[in-house]
């Protein structure tokens, strides 16, 4: 994925309807808090079905897809309007967190390996 020509795709959408008014860094972060409901209301009351659950109930995989591609859409337009390399800022992330949690002290454990309790 072309990232930056994503992110032109979303603009040209947005321009295309003079929405840049609207997009300000509060209510594209609001609508991405919005989308990313959407895609956890599609497993609200489900047990915690796997992967291949989900892919195999075409209905629920169609709306996880959508939702999901709603969030990304959000989320590249957060990080364009802020003039975020959303690539490099991942990358220096995941960077961030190998160091916060060394693999050697984190693997298989979902609690931070500093905690006693």
């Amino acid at each position: 994925m072309d990232i930056q020509a994503v992110q032109r795709t979303i603009e040209g959408f947005v321009r295309q309807r003079d929405w840049e008014v609207y997009h300000t860094p509060k209510n594209v972060a609001t609508a991405l808090s919005v989308e990313v409901s959407e895609l956890l209301e599609n497993f609200q009351w489900l047990h915690n079905p796997s992967p291949q659950e989900i892919y195999n109930d075409g209905d629920l995989y169609r709306r996880v897809k959508e939702e999901t591609a709603d969030t990304m859409i959000y989320l590249l337009r957060f990080a364009d309007i802020l003039n975020i390399d959303i690539a490099s800022e991942v990358e220096r992330k995941l960077k961030l967190n190998e160091e916060k949690y060394p693999a050697e002290r984190s693997r298989g454990e979902f609690r931070k390996y500093s905690r006693q309790d």
